[in-house]
């Protein structure tokens, strides 16, 4: 959660000094300005994906170091699917938090014509973004493992399919279906990866 936050903090301070030196009236360049913002966040929040493997990784061979038996008591699997959940929840997070602030009232929402899903949208992104962050640590970090560079490739290209689809909106149609459908290939793919398989899918759906 913390490198996360790091990168939002990084990210923001150089889109906000990028907003101060442009002209606010140009509204084509303001557009692009925000556009930028928001892929160079998501690359800056890779970066620091992959400079958290390399700490962590720095950690299980301290703790293998230190460990009677010469094993760590905790594997990269465990570290990749908690790390994911840290980045999904502050993800999580600061999108209800932003939600919230538009939210101060008085006012309706829709009342100038307008969707008045727009809360409810909003809702549901949070949730597909707090699904990903956590399939795409454990993706991420396998690629990093077995220096499979292809998937750490296809984790960046999703996140930033995601977020660029947000700039479809207020089309919400057309950010909320494509995010969905990759959250259900990432999750089979971090299934697979993780030891998974059809058997034992098959075998926790009937409660065996």
């Amino acid at each position: 959660a913390f490198f996360w936050l790091v990168s939002l903090l990084l990210s923001s301070l150089i889109w906000f000094i990028a907003v101060k030196a442009s002209d606010p009236r140009d509204q084509p360049l303001q557009k692009g300005l925000l556009i930028f913002g928001v892929m160079f966040s998501v690359l800056l929040q890779e970066a620091f994906r992959f400079l958290y493997y390399k700490l962590l990784r720095k950690a299980i061979e301290g703790l293998v170091a230190l460990s009677e038996d010469g094993c760590s008591p905790i594997s990269i699997e465990q570290m990749a699917y908690v790390a994911g959940v840290g980045f999904g929840l502050m993800s999580g997070a600061f999108s209800m938090i932003n939600l919230l602030a538009d939210a101060l009232g008085p006012g309706t929402v829709g009342i100038h014509g307008d969707s008045q899903l727009y809360f409810l949208t909003s809702a549901f992104m949070t949730m597909v973004l707090i699904f990903l962050h956590t399939f795409w640590g454990i993706l991420f970090f396998h690629g990093c493992e077995h220096r499979r560079w292809w998937e750490i490739t296809a984790v960046v290209v999703m996140h930033l399919a995601v977020s660029g689809s947000t700039f479809c909106n207020p089309l919400y149609v057309g950010s909320l279906v494509p995010s969905y459908l990759l959250m259900a290939a990432a999750a089979a793919w971090a299934y697979l990866l993780s030891g998974g398989s059809a058997q034992n899918l098959r075998r926790f759906l009937l409660c065996k």
